[in-house]
């Protein structure tokens, strides 16, 4: 990490390709909560962060 880069990235651009590349998951923000509904799955993840919620998103992409 380079002295003064932000320790984030902005999660907005990356929801929006995310939803881009897979139209059938819908990413929502209810409660103070982050919902993600994936098609074959019973229950939505949720999770208190979109960061956190799109690296899980991918890795099941990985996994898959």
């Amino acid at each position: 990490m380079v002295s003064g880069e932000p320790v984030y990235e902005d999660q907005v651009p990356r929801r929006e390709r995310y939803e881009g590349d897979h139209p059938g998951v819908t990413i929502t923000f209810e409660r103070g909560l982050w919902h993600a509904v994936v098609p074959g799955r019973a229950e939505p993840l949720v999770r208190y962060e979109l960061r956190v919620l799109l690296d899980i998103l991918e890795a099941l992409d990985e996994s898959a």
